[in-house]
């Protein structure tokens, strides 16, 4: 009988403690926007890491999928739901900031310690909004060009395109639809602003590096001769080089396609390489420079994402700690060698020559050649900066299915930038 006593009140005593330690568990509500298989996993191994140092702490990930990403968290926030980590991308930052639902992470920065590591002029980049940090960066982001040399050596291309002029010309060499085979990984659909305005401005050697639509002399481009030919070229990438249902990918679309090597030349993000490392054998794919343009020059742009926290939250202080133990070197080199992203502390670069070699080649010649490859920013400020992308991605459309000449499409985009820009 005292047995049956002691295994019961054993019993009694494990199932309270049970739920004393649920009771004082808390749950932080978490919600990425870049979903990807191998990114989810990469989140919830720092995940884990971070819970096993708060043993009080549950973090629940939410990864809505990538093309309707934000809707999610726009929804979310309007309507406060549950949330107490926000993944923002730049472009997007300023239309999240405006739902009036993100902390001003500033009192907090002022105390962190880790701030100093953050690469120059980061922190700036990010305080796009009443010169105001809403979200510490996780990433950073710039196009560059990859390329499939197994599929390259098959026609007789040993190097990579320096030039937009080489790449169109081997991506003419490279098609044959009746064969499946293309040149060019064309991006029709979701944000494709950047591919558009890589190629297009290429052709012009006087772009301002604080806008991406403004000449030094402070005129828009958009009539400009020099940038008709250049988007003459990216319609030709299209009808000429890439497959006829290009006009529909996005990211996933993209990847999908060269890894198959049905489109052995993408330009995209250091995000990708994490996909690509799971997908190919080492050495099928590498990156270079991104092809200058007839002006000699080319303008890619510095791209992030980063963690907020909603002002609601009711765990801002357990979130703030996430976001710091997320941006440690140890964490930050993991997530960016795992995931593909370039690093935002200083320390990692300095640590790690895993970040100056191999397929990140292709950045490194980039950022050591500014004169060349200028990076370039976008007026993200701008409140109509929200409304371009999707305005931009739908007339572009209309110009590839050719219901709307190039002459009337630049003629749109004057128009847009000239009322955005007061001019």
């Amino acid at each position: 009988m005292k047995v049956k006593i002691l295994v019961v009140f054993s019993v009694l005593v494990i199932a309270l403690f049970a739920m004393s330690f649920a009771a004082n568990t808390v749950t932080l509500n978490m919600i990425q926007v870049f979903t990807s298989p191998q990114r989810t996993h990469v989140l919830e191994t720092i995940i884990k890491e971070f819970e096993a140092l708060h043993p009080n702490v549950h973090i629940n990930l939410i990864s809505p999928p990538y093309e309707s990403a934000y809707q999610k968290v726009y929804l979310m926030l309007s309507t406060n739901q549950p949330l107490d980590i926000v993944e923002v991308g730049d472009w997007s930052l300023e239309g999240v900031v405006q739902l009036g639902k993100m902390e001003n992470l500033e009192p907090y920065i002022a105390k962190w310690s880790g701030a100093k590591d953050l690469i120059p002029g980061l922190l700036k980049a990010v305080r796009v909004t009443g010169g105001k940090a809403y979200i510490i960066p996780n990433g950073v982001y710039a196009k560059a060009l990859f390329y499939r040399p197994d599929i390259l050596a098959k026609f007789g291309i040993t190097q990579p395109p320096a030039t937009m002029k080489e790449l169109y010309n081997d991506c003419l060499k490279i098609t044959n639809p009746t064969k499946n085979q293309y040149g060019f990984d064309f991006r029709g659909t979701g944000l494709p602003t950047n591919f558009i305005d890589i190629i297009t401005t290429s052709y012009l050697n006087d772009i301002d590096p604080s806008n991406m639509y403004k000449l030094k002399n402070g005129k828009l481009w958009f009539k400009d001769p020099r940038a008709l030919e250049g988007l003459k070229l990216y319609l030709n990438f299209y009808k000429n080089t890439a497959p006829k249902d290009s006009i529909n990918w996005g990211f996933d679309a993209q990847v999908n396609a060269f890894v198959a090597g049905t489109t052995p030349f993408l330009f995209q993000d250091p995000d990708t390489t994490g996909l690509l490392n799971s997908m190919l054998k080492k050495g099928q794919y590498k990156t270079a420079p991104l092809p200058v343009g007839p002006s000699g020059k080319v303008y890619p742009s510095y791209g992030f994402g980063g963690w907020g926290i909603p002002n609601y939250s009711k765990h801002k202080e357990l979130a703030w700690e996430f976001i710091k133990f997320f941006t440690t070197p140890m964490i930050s080199a993991y997530f960016c060698k795992e995931y593909g992203a370039l690093p935002v502390l200083k320390s990692v670069y300095e640590d790690d020559p895993y970040f100056s070699s191999g397929v990140f080649e292709g950045w490194k010649k980039m950022f050591s050649d500014p004169q060349k490859y200028v990076f370039t920013s976008y007026p993200l400020a701008n409140p109509a900066w929200t409304r371009w992308t999707k305005y931009q991605q739908d007339t572009m459309q209309q110009a590839l299915l050719g219901r709307i000449t190039l002459d009337q499409l630049t003629t749109k985009w004057y128009n847009f930038w000239k009322k955005a820009f007061g001019m």
